[in-house]
């Protein structure tokens, strides 16, 4: 019986071989930027409100106007208003805001200018400066810092695959 056990043993043992498909990669990249110049610009609308109680409003020509304003270059202009109690000692409020709004251009601007609008962002062309990057034969990387508006970015990426 020992020795039947020990030939079934030795038999499924050369039967089952030994797996171990083993791939490892090892991947290093950089990549290096210089940014353009950008700019944005938004243009921002004219805004008028205007709220009270107890009061009576006037455009100094006639009663009870809100606002004989204008509008010019697309900018709303609300005019002057005037505000009196209506009985005089009683409880009243009154309150009123303006925003300007930018006027609409009448042509395109020139490359390289910006139109005069009341929000702006502008980021001025990169310079590649120094901005350098290597990878060494042992995936050792080296980078440099450029100039504004710059970007470098290394990566080292290792992947283990057991089948």
């Amino acid at each position: 019986m020992i020795r039947t056990l020990l030939v079934l043993g030795v038999t499924l043992a050369s039967t089952l071989p030994a797996r171990a498909d083993l791939t490892h990669k090892i991947m290093s990249s950089i990549s290096l930027q210089v940014g353009g110049a950008v700019t944005t610009a938004d243009r921002i609308g004219s805004s008028f409100s205007i709220s009270g109680s107890g009061v009576d409003t006037t455009d100094g020509t006639t009663a009870n106007t809100i606002s004989a304003g204008t509008i010019t270059s697309g900018v709303y202009a609300p005019g002057t208003i005037a505000a009196t109690q209506d009985t005089p000692g009683e409880a009243f409020s009154f309150s009123q805001s303006y925003t300007q709004g930018d006027a609409v251009p009448t042509s395109a601007v020139t490359t390289g200018e910006v139109a005069n609008f009341g929000s702006i962002v502008s980021t001025a062309a990169g310079t590649a400066g120094s901005l350098a990057g290597t990878i060494a034969s042992d995936g050792t990387m080296t980078i440099t810092a450029g100039g504004a508006n710059t970007l470098a970015i290394g990566q080292l990426t290792s992947e283990l695959t057991i089948k």
